[in-house]
């Protein structure tokens, strides 16, 4: 969702003549659907080339936009292939769905040796009658989805706009329970996943199942927000989850709070972030894009509560799993993925955890390209514990981050 951005006062920012460029941070970000939607800080799925010309740098607060879009860009930049799916990652290997385009020849009344057929012999193949058939039943059973989805849910405002679809408030019927409505057009959904039944499903509804399978409790429980109903309109899905009254993204919070946090509640927001993160690697889920605009603060009591959104470029994953291919924020791209090496999930996490840190604790962005060319300043006023963790989730070569594991033992957060 596109924010305007938080000026970074720090002098590193000076050498950087990409960042001169960013727009104010304080903006408020619009909310009305029939105003200009927001866009989000770019997230790609084929990580463009790296370069260190100024005007690849991404402004500080463009919420993220998946490039499969092609929008709000003057040139499309030039891609390159970091990878091909590796270790069992089959969820890579398809990114939409053949939304049963009619392929056949339009050509009327032809037999098989090529001679027209009489004008009353228009008698139909069998073939064709059963593909008629099976379209017709799509039909109404998209038909039947929205009939169900009408009279459970109640669609309101527009939140946002995403990479990969567009979000809408709304309620529930039956006890007015606020939700979130996004809408994933079947064109942009970039993972899909086959199902026991041999069927492609989106890897988004997928996982957020599978959260929702091993949940311990009820709605509102998990660090995830929660999938309550999803429904197939043919050309869109339509996820329905729940939706936390009150909260505000980081990103927001992060400006609210004056354009960077306290040390004491960054770390009560990290030790949470981590837990989430430690669980969901747990679960084999691999989140790809943990950010500021992807994480939630509930903010109903003094003790701010983490929620995780956004799983629409997540995938299965395991310990031994290997990416070439890259799926998240292009500006926080881990070093790994600059030299043309796979990435790994648990140290890519490790390395958004720092990401989210920086960006809470300082009045500016963080980038890749300019953090490694150690033209980012960091605050001289942190303690040497949380300096530590910083540096430790930063460490630009991925075998020598500490694991999710060491995070939560780290004297910072204990």
């Amino acid at each position: 969702m596109k924010k305007e951005t938080r000026k970074n006062t720090n002098a590193g920012d000076k050498k950087d003549p990409g960042d001169q460029d960013s727009k104010s941070r304080m903006a408020k970000r619009k909310a009305s659907p029939e105003k200009k939607t927001p866009e989000k800080r770019r997230r790609v799925t084929e990580q463009a080339a790296p370069s260190t010309s100024t005007d690849t740098h991404q402004a500080k607060g463009m919420k993220r936009k998946a490039q499969q879009d092609g929008a709000g860009t003057t040139s499309p930049p030039k891609k390159i292939k970091l990878a091909e799916p590796t270790s069992g990652d089959k969820e890579q290997a398809s990114s939409s769905v053949d939304a049963g385009k009619d392929c056949s020849p339009n050509t009327k009344g032809c037999t098989k040796n090529g001679r027209r057929k009489s004008e009353g012999d228009s008698k139909e193949s069998p073939k064709k009658k059963k593909k008629d058939k099976t379209k017709n039943l799509v039909q109404n059973t998209a038909a039947d989805q929205q009939r169900e989805f009408q009279g459970r849910y109640v669609q309101e405002h527009h939140l946002g706009k995403g990479g990969c679809g567009v979000v809408f408030a709304g309620y529930r019927i039956t006890d007015h329970f606020p939700v979130a409505i996004k809408h994933i057009p079947k064109d942009k959904i970039p993972i899909q996943v086959t199902d026991k039944n041999g069927k492609q499903v989106s890897m988004e509804v997928a996982i957020m199942l599978k959260l929702a399978a091993e949940a311990d409790g009820s709605v509102g429980t998990s660090a995830p927000v929660s999938l309550l109903d999803w429904f197939d309109f043919g050309t869109e899905l339509i996820l329905v989850q729940e939706r936390p009254v009150p909260a505000v993204d980081l990103y927001d919070y992060i400006k609210e709070n004056g354009g960077c946090l306290p040390e004491e509640k960054a770390k009560v927001i990290l030790k949470q972030l981590v837990d989430a993160a430690k669980d969901l690697e747990e679960k084999h889920i691999f989140h790809r894009d943990i950010k500021s605009e992807n994480i939630l603060i509930e903010t109903s009591s003094d003790v701010p509560r983490v929620r995780i959104i956004d799983f629409g470029l997540s995938c299965f994953a395991t310990e031994r799993s290997r990416f070439r291919f890259f799926y998240g924020t292009a500006i926080h791209t881990p070093p790994e993925c600059y030299r043309r090496k796979k990435y790994r999930p648990g140290p890519t996490t490790v390395w958004q955890m720092g990401v989210v840190l920086y960006e809470a604790l300082h009045v500016g962005d963080f980038n890749t390209e300019t953090f490694l060319q150690k033209e980012l300043e960091f605050n001289k006023h942190l303690s040497s514990h949380c300096r530590n963790f910083l540096d430790a989730c930063l460490t630009n070569v991925p075998k020598k981050r500490p694991t999710l594991g060491d995070l939560q033992l780290h004297p910072w957060l204990r």
